[in-house]
């Protein structure tokens, strides 16, 4: 993320309006559409398909410590993953 000053891209109109409500201070304003994490790279999904493989291995009898064994977790993560009600 960039800085870019209002003066070069606001009408001065505008600039003074905002002035009102926040004088000299930094400005965010973000993008009309948001991308929720993991979207672009593909890392959400990559998160939901090993959580939803974690849930069907709790249902075919392992157990806690053993999916933290095989996926890498702590036990207290892998409970809440499999204990969530989704």
């Amino acid at each position: 993320m960039s800085y870019v000053k209002a003066i070069n891209i606001l009408p001065e109109e505008l600039i003074k309006e905002l002035q009102k409500y926040v004088d000299g201070e930094t400005l965010y304003i973000p993008k009309k559409h948001y991308q929720k994490w993991g979207t672009r790279s593909g890392g959400r999904k990559a998160i939901d398909e090993r959580n939803a493989s974690m849930k069907d291995d709790f249902k075919r009898g392992k157990t806690i410590g053993q999916l933290a064994d095989d996926y890498f977790l702590s036990p207290e993560t892998v409970k809440k993953i499999v204990y969530v009600k989704k």
